[in-house]
């Protein structure tokens, strides 16, 4: 086998990874590159490579693309599916098309069902396949979702998906596979799983290359999708215009006190990224706790609105430029900036602070349980007798969740603090958040936990 350097660039929020490929003589060739390139320009600036290629194996619905900012700042060549009809200047390939990148070359392949105009890349050096980048159809383990086009095209396009994956796995089983949706991902990849494979891997292991036959296929493959956030849906319109930062870096405008007050007058959302301790001791009422961790822009684009102006409380410690960049991968111009000084200058200016309960898992007599984890993660195991309501759908169904002595929990503590603040927004005075998840009550209790629907 050829060797070729391959370097993944691994978003562990969102569970996708962008490849760097050295193409020799101080070039590089970039796949599916997120808009924020700090972390892709960072492993380029070590190796001493010029992004001179970028190459989309879809239209992205799980985050912003980089190809046309990469196209406008550093006069990146962007490779895609002509089928894609991208608004802004590119390299369209069609089936079985190539493109030559000085010395290798990159083979479109059709491989619909993740999204119609969806494409894998295979990579050649000479005439030999040196590894596939899979995007969104073959993942390792797995295939990514067919649902995020329009619920009339989920079926149609899982059969495509059935015939993507076994159009790849008839390629050579040394070949490299090189998904670009991981663990992490709510497209579809199943958590834990190694990132990349090969096509004999795949072929061996892979529940859904292994089904019976399309029928069976399909019904699996169905039968794992979960639900997503929001700002899915409208994303890969965003990347088919093409998305292009203002000038200078996405940054937080500091606010004064008076300020936050006129724009939460003005209907704008306090969005308070500190930790679930910090968030719990003292916050502006009304705020919604989204703490900032790896998983921060998918909650905040599941929790919050893009059309509605967000004002950001952080802690001294936490980095703004981290936060602007965090909500622009997603889309999201709106961040109108922050809370200077934070909590403490707005209890300085003698504003009011609201307070949320922390519970132990020894704490919960007498209350009722509210579990807001993914579906997969309650049947897997819940504590018994627990109201499920995932946070992704908790706003919609607030009214129908008691009012009184509850307590909500997730796996550690950060959602379950994100969905008591929603419910605290809703008119729920009696919420408090357990600190840990199901196995730390286990634990803490001797007792066992419950599993299934």
């Amino acid at each position: 086998m050829t060797s070729v350097d391959v370097v993944p660039v691994i978003d562990e929020g969102l569970g996708n990874s962008t490849y760097l490929v050295d193409l020799g003589g101080g070039r590089a060739l970039v796949v599916d590159a997120s808009l924020d390139l700090r972390s892709t320009r960072r492993v380029a600036e070590r190796r001493r490579l010029t992004l001179a290629f970028a190459a989309e194996t879809h239209l992205h619905a799980d985050f912003v693309s980089g190809a046309h900012q990469l196209a406008a700042t550093d006069g990146t060549t962007v490779v895609a599916s002509a089928a894609g009809n991208r608004d802004f200047r590119h390299t369209g390939l069609r089936d079985e098309e190539e493109v030559d990148l000085g010395g290798l070359r990159l083979r479109a392949l059709a491989t619909p069902g993740h999204t119609p105009e969806h494409v894998a890349f295979l990579l050649l050096d000479g005439d030999s396949p040196v590894g596939v980048f899979t995007g969104g159809s073959l993942l390792v383990g797995a295939a990514a979702r067919t649902d995020l086009t329009s619920p009339g095209r989920t079926e149609a396009l899982a059969r495509q998906q059935y015939a993507s994956l076994h159009r790849l796995a008839a390629l050579r089983d040394d070949v490299q596979v090189w998904p670009t949706h991981g663990a992490g991902s709510f497209c579809s990849a199943p958590p834990g799983a190694q990132r990349t494979s090969t096509i004999g891997e795949e072929k061996a292991t892979n529940p859904l290359l292994r089904a019976g036959d399309e029928d069976a296929f399909v019904t699996a493959l169905l039968g794992s999708l979960g639900s997503f956030p929001p700002y899915f849906l409208r994303l890969a319109e965003v990347n088919r215009r093409g998305y292009e930062l203002p000038p200078g870096e996405p940054q937080l405008r500091p606010f004064d006190v008076d300020a936050v007050r006129r724009l939460l007058a003005e209907s704008a959302q306090v969005v308070d990224v500190r930790s679930v301790q910090e968030f719990a001791a003292g916050h502006i009422p009304g705020a919604v706790s989204i703490p900032l961790r790896p998983a921060f822009a998918s909650w905040l684009g599941w929790l919050t609105s893009p059309d509605q102006s967000l004002v950001v409380v952080r802690g001294a410690d936490q980095d703004p430029a981290e936060i602007a960049w965090q909500a622009a991968k997603i889309g999201y111009p709106n961040l109108a900036g922050e809370l200077a000084g934070g909590v403490e200058s707005w209890t300085a200016a003698a504003q009011p602070l609201a307070r949320t309960t922390l519970l132990h898992a020894d704490q919960l007599t007498n209350r009722t349980v509210l579990d807001i984890r993914q579906t997969s993660e309650f049947v897997s195991g819940h504590l018994p007798g627990a109201t499920h309501v995932e946070l992704g759908s908790l706003t919609a169904h607030a009214d129908a969740v008691p009012g009184y002595s509850l307590v909500v929990m997730c796996g550690h503590g950060e959602r379950a603090m994100g969905a008591a603040s929603l419910l605290q927004r809703h008119g729920h005075a009696d919420v408090a958040v357990l600190q840990g998840g199901p196995d730390d009550w286990a634990q803490a209790t001797g007792r066992d936990l419950a599993t299934g629907a």
